[in-house]
């Protein structure tokens, strides 16, 4: 398949992309890394009549530490994001789950924005941002809001974003003192998206779990801190309300099951990374 005739725009500046936006509405999509989008092009699952291509955009293409948030620019690679210095002490969460995500060659093309933008609940980077409490940032003619995961994320492959606006940014809270990270996943070989994924924060006083994979959206819960049976119980709560289905892939009895034993083996792991 080839994909339906579309005006092509390189926005030189931010300004440049966001009014061409306002201007084409739903007749437009953005590009950037192009590792979803260009399949659905291909498919004809989409046929904008104008793609704006924001991955040249200057200033959106860094990664900011203002001491309390990593803030990744539009333009950010999810390569680039993986190869950041310091990444492994700031954002030990997402240097966990990046390689995970597709192969280093998609990684190399693919953007950290663009997989929130499009917001599957099997993918490893809503998952993140959800667990972490992080924000996103959008960008219209008429200005910028700055939005919450829980907000943005509204279902499967939808988000709160507005078809004028773009994301421009996405901001990961920094690295708690003395908390442990770990992140882990089940798929059926590397590279696919994830079956489950989890996401857990250990703190000195409770635990933050995030599931991927499940629902329609990334779920988080908040837990003191639990063990043995406690533990086994909670897992066996979360899994049972997130109202998994069978499908082509698993049945719901497995997801619920990977639920379970991943769960525990992802808080294990970090309440043993705590410092």
């Amino acid at each position: 398949m080839k994909p339906a005739p579309f005006d092509y725009l390189r926005a030189e500046a931010e300004e440049e992309a966001v009014s061409a936006l306002a201007e084409a509405g739903d007749d437009a999509r953005l590009l950037a890394g192009g590792q979803t989008l260009m399949p659905m092009l291909n498919m004809r699952l989409v046929e904008p009549a104008v793609l704006i291509d924001i991955s040249r955009l200057p200033g959106r293409a860094a990664i900011a530490d203002d001491g309390t948030a990593i803030e990744v620019g539009a333009a950010v690679t999810q390569a680039s994001l993986e190869a950041w210095p310091a990444l492994a002490g700031r954002a030990p969460l997402l240097a966990r789950a990046l390689p995970l995500i597709g192969h280093a060659q998609t990684r190399s093309r693919g953007t950290v924005c663009g997989s929130l933008a499009f917001a599957d609940p099997a993918a490893e980077l809503p998952l993140c941002l959800a667990t972490l409490g992080g924000e996103v940032v959008l960008r219209s003619r008429a200005g910028t809001r700055t939005l919450a995961a829980t907000a943005f994320q509204t279902g499967m492959l939808s988000t709160a974003c507005r078809e004028d606006e773009m994301v421009a940014a996405a901001r990961f809270p920094a690295a708690e003192p003395g908390a442990g990270y770990a992140f882990a996943e089940f798929a059926r070989r590397h590279g696919d998206f994830a079956i489950v994924a989890v996401a857990v924060i250990a703190r000195e006083n409770g635990l933050r779990i995030g599931v991927g994979g499940v629902a329609e959206r990334p779920v988080v819960a908040e837990w003191p801190l639990l063990e043995g049976d406690a533990l086994d119980d909670a897992l066996d709560a979360l899994a049972w309300s997130l109202d998994a289905d069978d499908d082509p892939h698993v049945s719901a009895h497995y997801r619920r099951a990977l639920v379970q034993g991943l769960g525990r083996r992802t808080v294990l792991a970090a309440l043993e990374a705590r410092t």
